[in-house]
């Protein structure tokens, strides 16, 4: 088990007695609605880890490695960038798909990309943003953040030279 793993399980367990501790139904509560999220979260979790496995075995390692790979450069993070932003998704079944795209090949600078641009420019949030906010600070927002997903690809291969 990795140390990110154990840190959580800690802090789940100090909180857990802290609740027990301060009484008053607190641990009991808290454990009713941590499985309702469970339960709501887990057919969308399963199905993540599926198409990230799926992804992993189905799409050759070839086109991976040409299209998005580290040998890609600046082609394999601007398509990371343009799948980021086009294809929508939580995070339970964006990470996965990451994951296993990552694990068939795909390059630290088409991944960041990728992650930045599924978070900054995501297509499918833009009408709800403009609904709910005010189209001119929906368009600032985009204008504004549009480089960050490449260049924060583009930073990650430079770094990744010298990581790990």
């Amino acid at each position: 088990m990795d140390t990110i793993s154990l840190v959580m399980i800690g802090l789940a367990i100090a909180l857990l007695v802290f609740a027990l501790i301060r009484g008053g139904g607190l641990a009991k509560d808290g454990v009713k609605l941590a499985s309702q999220t469970l339960l709501n979260t887990l057919p969308l979790i399963l199905a993540g880890f599926l198409i990230g496995g799926l992804v992993q075995v189905m799409l050759p390692a070839e086109l991976i490695q040409t299209w998005i790979g580290k040998e890609a450069g600046v082609k394999g993070v601007l398509i990371g960038c343009l799948a980021g932003g086009l294809i929508p998704g939580s995070p339970y079944v964006m990470f996965p798909i990451v994951g296993g795209l990552y694990k068939a090949g795909a390059g630290v600078g088409a991944v960041v990309g990728f992650v930045s641009a599924w978070s900054l420019w995501s297509v499918s949030r833009f009408p709800l943003e403009i609904a709910l906010i005010d189209p001119k600070v929906a368009t600032l927002r985009y204008a504004i953040t549009f480089l960050v997903p490449p260049l924060a690809g583009m930073l990650a291969n430079g770094l990744a030279r010298f990581v790990g």
